[in-house]
């Protein structure tokens, strides 16, 4: 595996050591409901028949069940190797595993070896990366037809709890930092590469969108 900087590193160690507890979660827990808007919006811009790509796709339980619900394929990739691990064990259990590919990776370091896909999914991603300039930009140019997302809302609660993660994180020796990015200038960069948006909702936290290409 690949990957651009010590973030990236440390993002991976984190999010290796929580896998087996997402894949729990998910299992008795469902969706969250800014997921759950996700899959709504999706609904509404069309999905099925088309071949998904996730970036951060944790466990795989969004792809997943979108390709239970209709799409053709997906491809899965994620920075921590122990997510990948238990993504493919639920593929295995669901049926999926001629459907499914994952990728271990930083995306910004594997954009070339990256195929386009139909619909272009990234859940709480946009976060964990300290350039969004270049991850909204690149899988863009990844995306043929919808751009669906969830990241931070800029809310002066929203910063407080970002910079007393970020505070853990310091203390805790570890360079993963979260980060609150301006959605202005993300619809801005999604809109100028000729997207129109489809679908948006929100929860306190969390601003879900989806664009679809103009």
């Amino acid at each position: 595996m690949s990957t651009c900087c010590p973030h990236a590193q440390s993002a991976s160690r984190l999010f290796s050591f929580f896998a087996k507890r997402y894949r729990k979660r998910a299992g008795n827990r469902g969706f969250e409901r800014s997921q759950e808007q996700l899959l709504k919006g999706l609904e509404s811009a069309g999905y099925r028949d088309g071949d998904l790509l996730e970036i951060g796709c944790g466990v795989g339980h969004l792809h997943q069940t979108l390709l239970e619900r209709g799409a053709r394929s997906a491809v899965g990739v994620d920075l921590a190797p122990q997510m990948l691990a238990e993504a493919r064990e639920m593929a295995v259990q669901r049926g999926l595993t001629g459907r499914t590919e994952y990728v271990e990776g930083d995306f910004i370091d594997l954009e070339d070896k990256i195929a386009p896909a139909d619909v272009t999914l990234m859940d709480k991603v946009v976060c964990c990366y300290p350039d969004a300039d270049t991850l909204i930009h690149g899988s863009l140019e990844k995306t043929r037809r919808v751009y669906a997302l969830t990241y931070p809302r800029d809310r002066w609660f929203v910063r407080l709890m970002m910079a007393l993660g970020a505070l853990f994180f310091r203390l805790v020796r570890s360079s993963f930092r979260p980060y609150v990015h301006d959605p202005n200038q993300i619809e801005a960069w999604i809109i100028e590469s000729g997207f129109h948006k489809k679908f948006q909702d929100n929860t306190a936290v969390w601003l879900t969108q989806i664009y679809v290409k103009s």
